[in-house]
């Protein structure tokens, strides 16, 4: 008799684990950050120099926060860097935002160059994606942001190119009708 309680303890707490991870996972907390929240943060360029999310207002924007540390970021990179050269044209940029010190990333980036602008931001990087749904404080973490500076979609993990497309079309094609 024991062990038929067992079980079944078990299988609710089997059953209560795979809906947290589908509830944190699958979908993942919508984010409703105010615009000018997200766009009036400031972060250090590798030259050193402060600079407002807002310079790429009017843009759909993907903000990957990365670490130098972090494999899967390091292996994104080339494809989101691919992404901005195909894209740039069509209202996009993408943005790395780095969870580093300035010198880190900018050593990092020399050695590892990329074709967006890369930011650095140390902890209060980190403190900014969670204000932009990263609960879990996980890298990579993407953000896309619409041309208004609305949180569209967010992504924990690694992402590519198929991925991100999937959102960020219907994005680029609203924006190109409605010039």
């Amino acid at each position: 008799m024991q062990s038929k309680y067992r079980l079944l303890i078990i299988a609710v707490l089997a059953l209560l684990s795979t809906a947290y991870v589908i509830k944190q996972f699958v979908f993942p907390p919508t984010v409703n950050a105010p615009a000018n929240v997200l766009l009036d943060a400031r972060f250090n360029t590798l030259d050193g120099k402060e600079v407002a999310l807002k310079t790429w207002q009017n843009k759909v924007i993907v903000l990957n926060f990365w670490a130098t540390w972090c494999p899967p970021c390091r292996e994104e990179m080339p494809e989101l860097s691919k992404m901005q050269d195909l894209y740039k044209n069509k209202n996009l940029v993408v943005i790395g935002q780095s969870t580093d010190d300035l010198e880190t990333t900018k050593t990092f980036i020399q050695s590892n160059p990329v074709s967006y602008p890369v930011l650095a931001g140390d902890m209060q990087a980190m403190n900014f994606s969670e204000s932009l749904g990263n609960t879990k404080g996980v890298l990579p973490y993407t953000v896309v942001v619409d041309e208004r500076g609305k949180v569209i979609k967010t992504f924990f993990g690694r992402v590519n190119q198929p991925l991100l497309e999937k959102t960020l079309l219907p994005l680029l094609k609203n924006q190109a009708s409605s010039n």
